[in-house]
C-alpha cells in the first residue's frame, strides 16, 4: 500500500457510515411524510367550497383529510387546496366518510386556520343568494366573511356580561298591536312585522327595545341600517338599554383588525347582538331570534358588487330560512314591504291617525309664492321665524354645493361649457363660473342663443341657499351640513341648519320647523322610483321635527307624493305605487332581470338562455359603452328565471364566452 493509499481506506468506512445515516433520515422523513398525508381516520373527506368566481364550477369539491389535519380542518376552517395546477383559497363546508368521486383524492394542502369562520346557516344562505341572484357563492361569501387578520385571530374573545334585567318597553307604548308583538318576542315565538315609525319617533330606542326584549329571551338579533350615522345611534341606544359589552358593530370603520376583531366575537358566540350595514346581514350570530331592517328603501343596501344581493332580500330569507322574528322598519314604506303585509308575511305597526296629527302639522305650498321676494314662500318664511323663537330649524335641500346648474338669465337656456359643452356651475359668490366636466373657466360668458351675460341659478346648493337665509334672518347662526362636512347632532339652540338629503344632523330635542325645498328636483329623476325615493326623502326629515312641530315642503301640493307627505300616509303611497306597477307589469309584481354586454355577447345570451313561459324580452338598448337586454317574467315564474340565468351563467363559463353582467330584481332599470 502505498502512502497516499492507507487515509483513503481509513476514510472510506467514515464515508459508509456517514452514507447511511443520511439514507436512514431520509426513509424516517419519508415514512413521516406518508404518516402525515394518510387519510384521517375519522370522516376522512372534506368537501371544500374553492374560492372560484366561476359559474361551472361553483360547487363543494371532495378532497382527503391528512391525519396531521384531522382535528384543525373541521366545518368553517380555512383551507389551501390544489386546483387546476395551482393552491387556491376555500372554506371547509363539510367533513364526510363517503366520495363519489371514482378517483384518488387530493390531499388538503394546509389548513390556513382552524377557526371555524364559516357558519353551516351561512352556508345555506350563501347557497340560496347564489341561486337567486344568478351568481356564485364564492362571491357571496366575500361579502360574508372578513378577510383574516391572523394577531387579531390569536386573541380569546372576551366573554359578554351577564345579561342585565330588562325593563318593559315604553318607546312603544302608542303603536298600534306593538304589545303584542314584544310579548311575542319576549316568549321566544317570531313574529314578522313592518312597522311605520311617526314623526318624533326615537326608533334607535326602539329597536334597542325590540332586540333587548328578544336578548332576554335568551336569543340575538341582527340589526342592519343604511350607514355609520345610523350605526352610531343604535350603537348609543343599545348601550344605553343594555350596558357596554352585549353587542357589536360591524363596519369597515374601525380597520381590517377591529372589524375581524368583532366578526370573531360573533362568531365565537361571546357576543349576540349585531348593529351594522349591509355586510352585517352575514353575520353569523349564535340562536338569532329576530332581525331588524330600518329604512330598507335606501339605496345604500343595494350591494355594488356581484351578484348584487340586496340586505332585505338577505334578512327575509335569513328568517324564513332559520324560523326568526323579523321587524321591517321605517319612515317610508316601499312597495316590497307592502306586499309583505297585503300577503300575510308580516304584520302592520303603526300609530293612530289621531296621534299623527298629534306628533305635526304638514303643509305644502306652491314655489310661486314669492312674496318675500326670494324662492322662500311665505309660509316657510313664517314657519322657519316661528321656529326659531324657540329652537332649531331644519331646511332641507336636494342639492350640494353654491349654484349647482346655471342657465341664461335672459332666455333661461341651459349654460354650457364653450370648450367640452358640459355644464357650468358657480361655487361661490366670488367664483367665476367653470364648466364641472372639464374645469374650463368660463370669464367672461356669453350665451350662444341670445348673446345675453348674465347668468342664473335655477338650480340651487346648500351654500348658497344657506346664504341666502342668512341674508333674511340676520344674526341667526346658519349651519351647513352636506358632502364631506356632515354634522352628526346640533343642539337646542335657535339655529339654522341647512341639510342635503341623508346628511340631516339629529336634533337633541327635534327640530321646531322643518323646511323641505326645491320638491320638484327630488321628483325630475328619470327613474321607476323617483316618487317613491322623493317621498322617502322628506319623510325622513321630516320626521325629525319635535312634536308639535311644523313642516312647510315647497311644491305642488296637487303631486300624489306631496299629498302623501301632507296626509303622512306611506302606506298608502305604497299601496297605490304597488297597484300601478302590477298594471304596468313592473316590480314587485313583476321579477326582472338585465343583462350587460356587448352586442355579440348579448346575442350570444339570446340564443343560449331557455326562459320560462311567459317572459318577455326588452331591447337591447346602449348603455354607456355596452348594450343592455331587460328580462321580465311574472312574479310566480321568478325562480324560473333565476334558474334559467344561472344554468345561461355555468353554459357561457364552461365555454368561455365573453363575460356579461347579471342583474336580478335591480334596483334602477
Amino acid at each position: 500500500m502505498t502512502s497516499h493509499e492507507a487515509p483513503e481506506a481509513e476514510m472510506l468506512p467514515g464515508l459508509r457510515a456517514a452514507v447511511d445515516d443520511a439514507k436512514a433520515k431520509a426513509a424516517a422523513t419519508r415514512r413521516r411524510t406518508a404518516a402525515q398525508w394518510e387519510a384521517a381516520e375519522t370522516d376522512p373527506v372534506a368537501r371544500v367550497l374553492v374560492d372560484i368566481a366561476l359559474a361551472h364550477l361553483d360547487r363543494p369539491f371532495d378532497y382527503a383529510v391528512p391525519t396531521a389535519m384531522a382535528e384543525t380542518a373541521v366545518p368553517g376552517a380555512r383551507v389551501k387546496v390544489r386546483f387546476a395546477g395551482q393552491d387556491v383559497d376555500g372554506y371547509v363546508v363539510e367533513r364526510t366518510s363517503h366520495t363519489d368521486h371514482t378517483g384518488t383524492l387530493q390531499p388538503l394542502r394546509r389548513v390556513v386556520s382552524p377557526e371555524p369562520v364559516l357558519a353551516p346557516e351561512v352556508v345555506e344562505l350563501s347557497e340560496t343568494l347564489a341561486r337567486r341572484y344568478a351568481g356564485a357563492r364564492s362571491d357571496v361569501l366575500r361579502l360574508a366573511v372578513p378577510p383574516r387578520h391572523a394577531a387579531t385571530e390569536k386573541v380569546a374573545s372576551e366573554p359578554a356580561p351577564e345579561a342585565p334585567v330588562v325593563e318593559a318597553p315604553t318607546t312603544w307604548s302608542e303603536v298600534a298591536h306593538a304589545d303584542a308583538y314584544l310579548r311575542h318576542l319576549a316568549s321566544g315565538a317570531s313574529p314578522r312585522a313592518v312597522w311605520a315609525a311617526a314623526p318624533g319617533d326615537d326608533w334607535p330606542a326602539m329597536v334597542a327595545e325590540a332586540v333587548a326584549t328578544t336578548y332576554a329571551a335568551g336569543r340575538g338579533a341582527l340589526v342592519c341600517v343604511p350607514d355609520r350615522r345610523d350605526v352610531a345611534r343604535v350603537d348609543a341606544a343599545l348601550a344605553d338599554r343594555l350596558g357596554e359589552g352585549h353587542h357589536v358593530c360591524l363596519t369597515a370603520d374601525g380597520g381590517p383588525a377591529a372589524r375581524y376583531r368583532d366578526f370573531l366575537a360573533v362568531s365565537r358566540g361571546a357576543r349576540r347582538i349585531v348593529v351594522g350595514t349591509r355586510s352585517a346581514a352575514f353575520a353569523p350570530v349564535h340562536d338569532l331570534g329576530l332581525v331588524v331592517l330600518w329604512d330598507d328603501g335606501d339605496d345604500l343596501h343595494a350591494e355594488p358588487r356581484a351578484p348584487y344581493p340586496h340586505t332585505r332580500e338577505v334578512l327575509l330569507l335569513r328568517a324564513e330560512q332559520q324560523g326568526t322574528a323579523a321587524l321591517l322598519g321605517g319612515v317610508a314604506r316601499t312597495p316590497e314591504a307592502e306586499q309583505l303585509v297585503a300577503t300575510g308575511w308580516a304584520h302592520e305597526l303603526a300609530v293612530p291617525r289621531e296621534v299623527l296629527r298629534r306628533r305635526a302639522r304638514v303643509e305644502a305650498v306652491p314655489a310661486e309664492d314669492r312674496s318675500v321676494g326670494t324662492r322662500i314662500p311665505r309660509a316657510a318664511y313664517d314657519a322657519i321665524r316661528r321656529g326659531l323663537t324657540t329652537g332649531p330649524v331644519l331646511v332641507q335641500t336636494p342639492r350640494a354645493g353654491y349654484a349647482a346648474s346655471l342657465a341664461c338669465d335672459t332666455c333661461r337656456a341651459p349654460a354650457r361649457c364653450t370648450v367640452c359643452t358640459g355644464p357650468l356651475v358657480v361655487d361661490g359668490p366670488a367664483v367665476p363660473p367653470h364648466c364641472r366636466w372639464c374645469g374650463h373657466v368660463e370669464s367672461p360668458w356669453a350665451c350662444p342663443t341670445c348673446g345675453g351675460h348674465g347668468l342664473r341659478a335655477p338650480v340651487r346648493g346648500e351654500a348658497r341657499t344657506a346664504e341666502e337665509l342668512g341674508r333674511m334672518f340676520p344674526g341667526t347662526t346658519v349651519r351647513s351640513s352636506s358632502g364631506e362636512r356632515v354634522v352628526d347632532r346640533v343642539g337646542d339652540s335657535a339655529d339654522l341648519v341647512v341639510a342635503t338629503v341623508g346628511a340631516e344632523p339629529v336634533a337633541d330635542d327635534g327640530y321646531t320647523a322643518v323646511i323641505v325645498l326645491d320638491t320638484w328636483l327630488s321628483l325630475a329623476r328619470d327613474d321607476l322610483r323617483a316618487a317613491e325615493e322623493a317621498l322617502r326623502r322628506w319623510l325622513n326629515a321630516a320626521a325629525l321635527v319635535r312634536p308639535g312641530g311644523h313642516v312647510v315642503a315647497v311644491g305642488d301640493p296637487a303631486h300624489p307624493a306631496l299629498q302623501a307627505l301632507v296626509r303622512w300616509d306611506p302606506t298608502g303611497f305604497a299601496r297605490r305605487e304597488a297597484q300601478e306597477r302590477s298594471q304596468a307589469h313592473l316590480p314587485p309584481a313583476a321579477r326582472l332581470a338585465t343583462v350587460t354586454g356587448d352586442l355579440g355577447a348579448l346575442d350570444d345570451v339570446l340564443h343560449l338562455v331557455d326562459l320560462p313561459a311567459g317572459a318577455e324580452v326588452l331591447g337591447p338598448v346602449p348603455v354607456d359603452d355596452e348594450h343592455r337586454v331587460l328580462l321580465r317574467v311574472p312574479r310566480s315564474s321568478g325562480e324560473a328565471l333565476s334558474r334559467s340565468l344561472g344554468d345561461l351563467q355555468r353554459v357561457r363559463s364552461a365555454r368561455k364566452l365573453d363575460p356579461v353582467r347579471i342583474q336580478v330584481d335591480p334596483l334602477t332599470i
